[in-house]
């Protein structure tokens, strides 16, 4: 089977991206068949360093990020202007490489990167194409595919109804591909891992993370609730590497008994599905890929949308879960005073948090990349 990835610019895109094709590689490995796999992207890019350490072949085109504006001045700056010239570039180029490599299908899973490498599969190429949103609104670069597109692939069964009429018949609920390892966390395994012998093990455990780099909003608000927070649980609060050095004097003072109980770091990696197994509560961004490992593990959480991220996606993932009782969503402006009372709650009553998870596991969809690799395999077999 010869496959095309397309889709990146940040690990949202990415991940989903790369978690599918392996599952996908596993499948026809069962069935004595094999995998060849290019990844079309932007040159210099996350999805490029990706591909390289999977051992996938790449190709770079040209990429045209268009800068939203409601105001029609702004959408036609200079910057805009500039890149949407790029864009036709980017088409041909990628027609160029889907000629060559000729794919049984193309799955594109979003940024700006798949848009030209998706029109070019379905209106120069005539190659079947199968998007996959992430988050619970279409992002702008699926929203121009989906129309084309063989088959949609979406996380949540509310985005369906936002779909066009035309596109629903085409579209499949799959769920958001999160990795396998996240699924098997061991909660003793990282106290050892991490040296936390000053947990409280009858406490219930926080863990905070801003994704990689941090969030110096998070962190700020967590490092003002501190002491209170560590009164109550045991506290796993990952904050990048350009903030640990601060955050780490800042807590030099605390009493042993609460420093016991605190574990700073600047960056979580082969450890975390141990870490989320051992959290209680998370507090956190609410980018597709958090919702999908916090529903598909079921977890409670208070989430803290990005307030700039694109289409303020991040807001509408939020406030999906908390409509459901899901979690939490702490949107617009968010103080130290309404972290606590959003966290309160969680800690004071173990049932409310026992509650909140189950919620949202009943939204997880553990199994999505099988689903995603079941519609891509329906697609490509007929």
């Amino acid at each position: 089977m010869r496959l095309i990835v397309t889709g990146g610019g940040t690990g949202g895109h990415t991940y989903p991206a790369l978690t599918a094709v392996r599952t996908l590689r596993a499948r026809l490995a069962e069935a004595g068949r094999g995998l060849d796999v290019l990844w079309v992207g932007a040159a210099d890019s996350l999805e490029e360093r990706v591909a390289a350490g999977e051992g996938i072949a790449f190709t770079a085109v040209a990429v045209g990020k268009i800068r939203r504006s409601k105001n029609p001045i702004k959408l036609a700056s200079p910057a805009n202007m500039a890149d949407m010239t790029r864009v036709p570039l980017g088409v041909l180029q990628a027609r160029k490489a889907i000629n060559a490599f000729r794919p049984d299908v193309v799955l594109a899973t979003g940024g700006y990167v798949a848009v030209p490498v998706g029109v070019a599969t379905t209106r120069l190429c005539h190659r079947p194409l199968v998007v996959h949103e992430q988050t619970v609104r279409l992002g702008l670069a699926n929203r121009t595919l989906a129309g084309a597109a063989t088959s949609v692939a979406v996380s949540s069964e509310s985005t369906v109804p936002l779909l066009p009429e035309a596109v629903r018949s085409r579209t499949v609920v799959t769920g958001n591909p999160v990795r396998p390892e996240i699924l098997t966390g061991q909660p003793d395994k990282v106290i050892a891992t991490l040296g936390l012998s000053g947990f409280d093990r009858r406490l219930p455990t926080i863990y905070v993370t801003g994704g990689a780099q941090g969030s110096k909003q998070i962190n700020d608000l967590v490092a003002a609730l501190r002491p209170w927070l560590l009164g109550h649980a045991n506290l796993i609060h990952q904050c990048g590497p350009d903030h640990v050095a601060g955050l780490r004097r800042d807590s030099a003072g605390l009493p042993p008994e609460l420093a016991g109980r605190h574990h700073l770091t600047d960056y979580v990696g082969a450890e975390l599905p141990d870490v989320l197994a051992l959290a209680d509560v998370v507090i956190s961004r609410s980018g597709a890929g958090t919702i999908a490992e916090l529903t598909a593990l079921g977890k409670a959480a208070v989430l803290v949308p990005l307030a700039t991220s694109a289409g303020n996606e991040q807001v509408h993932n939020a406030q999906h879960l908390e409509q459901a009782g899901a979690a939490s969503a702490l949107v617009g402006e968010v103080t130290p005073q309404r972290l606590k009372d959003a966290v309160a709650p969680l800690l004071a009553d173990p049932q409310q948090r026992i509650e909140m998870a189950a919620r949202a596991k009943a939204l997880g969809r553990p199994d999505a990349a099988d689903q995603l690799v079941d519609l891509l395999l329906s697609v490509v077999d007929g």
